[in-house]
């Protein structure tokens, strides 16, 4: 068997698979988006760039700046907890790792939907986070946690916050302490090291880790329906809302293309910094 066709042997099923479930429907929902609605629903097939032009339109934007800023924070807060986790788990014994990587992600051993309802539970008037707090005298009148932005983000940050750790773990422990170690002979304490040494050769590591958690939050639905209680209105719910409630199917794919088209711009971003930032990349 030449090389070119072991390679086709291999590549096929993964390629196959690939082109009739993602690229296929992309291209599915690309074409849509050109068309219009239909007096009752489905599709009219005429060609136009209505949709996109609708998209634009100041409501819209706003939804879009709206989940952009809820994003943005999940993204922001899961870097500043899940960076000095995945360094001190980085830094423990080779023995304790997997132990504590394995708490990383015991999260994702349950539903997410259970996860959610549990935050419900968590985060409401009479949940525990409020009676506990009622109860230690620290608040007379119940805090409004829950259906509002900081439930939100508080849910994604939960829901993602393990994508972020393995991401920064493996970027951290790729370095090895020698770097440190040599950092330190030449008279730099520690935290001229991880400032000068330690955080910029994880920058590739920084940059999949927000791209990560950034992308899944953006076109999260559930978690603003349910934490938000349907009063945020994010671009996910507003696609999902497009084809399964108002049946307008061209309009809800001109969305959906419009936010695979930033996820992809946030992918090539993130593939221009790692080849920016790779050894011998300056010297190329």
């Amino acid at each position: 068997m030449n090389l070119s066709l072991r390679r086709l042997v291999l590549l096929g099923p993964g390629l196959t698979w690939l082109a009739v479930f993602l690229v296929v429907p992309c291209a599915l929902v690309f074409t849509y988006s050109f068309f219009e609605r239909g007096v009752y629903g489905g599709i009219d097939y005429v060609f136009g760039l209505g949709n996109y032009a609708r998209a634009i339109d100041a409501l819209y934007l706003k939804i879009f700046l709206q989940s952009l800023k809820i994003a943005l924070t999940a993204t922001v807060l899961a870097l500043v907890i899940g960076y000095p986790a995945a360094y001190f788990i980085a830094g423990a014994p080779a023995n304790r790792q997997k132990a504590l990587l394995l708490l990383a992600i015991l999260p994702f051993w349950s539903n997410y939907l259970i996860r959610t309802y549990a935050w419900m539970v968590l985060l409401n008037r009479e949940g525990l986070i409020n009676r506990g707090l009622a109860a230690a005298g620290v608040i007379d009148t119940p805090l409004p946690l829950l259906y509002n932005d900081f439930a939100i983000v508080v849910g994604l940050l939960y829901a993602y916050l393990p994508f972020m750790i393995l991401t920064l773990y493996a970027s951290i422990a790729r370095l090895g302490p020698e770097l440190r170690e040599a950092s330190a002979d030449l008279g730099a304490g520690w935290a001229q090291t991880f400032v000068r040494v330690t955080v910029p050769l994880t920058v590739p590591g920084i940059a999949a880790g927000c791209v990560f958690v950034f992308v899944l939050s953006i076109g999260n639905f559930i978690t603003p329906d349910l934490l938000g209680g349907g009063r945020r209105i994010m671009v996910g719910n507003l696609i999902y809302d497009q084809f399964l409630s108002a049946r307008d199917w061209p309009f809800g794919a001109s969305l959906a293309f419009i936010l695979i088209g930033i996820m992809m711009m946030l992918l090539f971003a993130q593939a221009w910094l790692v080849n920016r930032t790779a050894p011998g990349a300056a010297r190329g």
